[in-house]
């Protein structure tokens, strides 16, 4: 996902080049979608292991309007959530570049992190901070990173803050390696009850406290 709101117009094509550079990183297996959202969001390419297609999508994304961030979030969690497969466990993520400030939106934050809790989607943000003479932007700004840092934690993602375009590059690289070196874990839980609750979960590595460990913070049991 990549925000093409008028914000963005003067950092896009380093932009761009980023999420090529991402765009390569990609396996035979793995299928990617690009999206660009303003006010609205629009699927520039359906998903595909294509990388040539991909690139292309990314390097038709233009710079207008206002950003509606949460709407966009909150459909793109929707869409992918029904290209779930119930034959083969693949690892869902949605991997974001914005520059944080939520102009347009009807949804809320709350509407949005309830959504990603019960889709089970990990969120990947890159989030461009405001240059100093933006100062009036620094609210918003604070809040979307609120909800970044938010929707990270409770998903097993991960968000990043870049002081500068020229650390787009390695950031992406960050997120790309991470995709790719995952562990996934699995049990059965002792709470039997079928109450479609929330349930706390925590994953701990016994004797290494050195290590940093990220997985998403909970589930909702099954009801019924």
């Amino acid at each position: 996902m990549v925000d093409c709101s008028a914000s963005m117009d003067e950092k896009l094509r380093v932009a761009q080049d980023a999420a090529v550079g991402f765009v390569k990183t990609l396996t035979a297996q793995d299928r990617a979608q690009v999206v660009q959202f303003n006010d609205r969001r629009t699927v520039l390419q359906d998903f595909t292991p294509d990388h040539r297609l991909l690139e292309e999508a990314v390097r038709h994304t233009e710079a207008s309007g206002p950003t509606a961030l949460h709407n966009a979030l909150y459909v793109s969690l929707k869409e992918l959530d029904k290209e779930k497969s119930g034959r083969e466990l693949r690892r869902r993520a949605i991997v974001l570049l914005s520059d944080g400030e939520d102009t347009a939106s009807l949804v809320s934050d709350d509407q949005v992190t309830e959504l990603a809790r019960k889709t089970e989607i990990a969120i990947y943000s890159i989030s461009l901070r405001p240059g100093h003479s933006q100062d009036r932007n620094r609210l918003a700004f604070s809040q979307a990173e609120h909800l970044l840092t938010t929707l990270s934690q409770e998903t097993g993602g991960q968000v990043h803050f870049p002081n500068s375009l020229s650390e787009l590059d390695s950031v992406y690289a960050r997120v790309a390696e991470e995709l790719r070196t995952q562990y996934t874990l699995g049990y059965v839980s002792s709470n039997k009850r079928r109450d479609g609750k929330w349930r706390r979960i925590v994953v701990r590595i016994p004797e290494r406290d050195d290590l940093q460990i990220r997985h998403k913070i909970g589930y909702y049991a099954p009801r019924g």
